[in-house]
């Protein structure tokens, strides 16, 4: 058994002067019913470098296929692609009840607890991402607290064959909506042949960057990797620089369209168990008699579909 831990990493990681890379992923195959497709990306394949992300489904939904399901722990958060086709009818207990649209962004930060559902209406093929982003223990007993930014409100980085939606937070300048958590940065960009993108990870930020079309280059530190579509990797920053600049080249012969998050690592143990990220099995055990009591609330209005 290999115990040292350096030599245990180096083989599933490139460590450059100012980030570590963890080996490009394919995400798992996930098919539910015959409405819903995943690729699966889980925390436990990135070396620590996901951080603070917990989980990440690529997925196309058609029918409704969850129903009413709790979460707590964690923020569940959704980010739709503009090829997304309807409505994506969203409800908690919170009292939401809306539709998202295509391009469109919700996140649920459940905290001490919070019911879900959310479903394609009628005749709608909804294709986005669904994340379950961690949350310090401290933050983990907060009130739940939600937030909806539509697509025609998200500013869009544009120039020489790239074109970037700031989702969330901030990148070159540009400033989008805040967090009700974590502060993050989600950036869903599109670049030509040939394009290069670039963003500086802030001191401490980890990012996670995914490909779902293309094929790019990304630089960091002089040193380059390529990733090919239907892949993910994670980037660790390392301690002692202010910021670090990633770039992106698209080297494929079609456009290239990725997915980038960049947050603070929460640097905490946890234990997921389906929708609930607690800080340990005595804390899962707990959040799982509360909503078996009625004690994460409920969605009062059932919308027509």
């Amino acid at each position: 058994m290999n115990t040292n831990p350096m030599l245990a990493e180096s083989r599933t990681a490139q460590i450059f002067s100012s980030v570590t890379f963890s080996a490009p992923q394919k995400g798992n195959k996930l098919n539910i019913g015959n409405g819903f497709t995943a690729s699966t990306f889980r925390h436990n394949n990135f070396v620590g470098a996901m951080d603070p992300l917990v989980m990440v489904d690529h997925y196309h939904m058609s029918k409704p296929t969850f129903g009413a399901h709790p979460h707590a722990g964690l923020s569940a958060v959704t980010v739709l692609f503009e090829d997304s086709v309807g409505k994506f009818h969203n409800q908690d207990s919170l009292g939401n009840d809306f539709d998202l649209m295509p391009g469109d962004l919700y996140w649920l930060k459940a905290a001490s607890g919070a019911v879900h559902d959310e479903k394609p209406r009628d005749g709608a093929n909804t294709h986005g991402l669904q994340v379950f982003i961690n949350l310090p223990h401290l933050m983990k007993h907060d009130p739940p607290e939600s937030l909806h930014v539509k697509a025609k409100d998200m500013p869009i980085i544009t120039k020489d064959g790239l074109r970037v939606r700031v989702v969330l937070g901030n990148s070159n300048q540009t400033e989008g909506a805040v967090s009700p958590a974590l502060p993050m940065t989600i950036l869903d960009g599109e670049l030509d042949t040939g394009c290069k993108f670039t963003h500086d990870l802030q001191a401490k930020e980890n990012g996670w960057l995914y490909l779902l079309t293309g094929e790019i280059k990304l630089n960091a530190g002089g040193e380059e990797i390529t990733m090919q579509a239907g892949k993910a990797l994670g980037i660790k920053t390392m301690s002692g620089f202010d910021t670090n600049l990633i770039e992106l080249t698209n080297v494929a012969s079609s456009k290239a369209h990725f997915v980038l998050f960049a947050s603070a690592p929460v640097n905490e143990s946890f234990v997921q168990k389906g929708p609930f990220v607690m800080s340990n099995e005595a804390e899962v055990a707990r959040i799982e008699a509360a909503y078996a009591a009625g004690k994460l609330g409920q969605i009062k209005s059932l919308s027509k579909n």
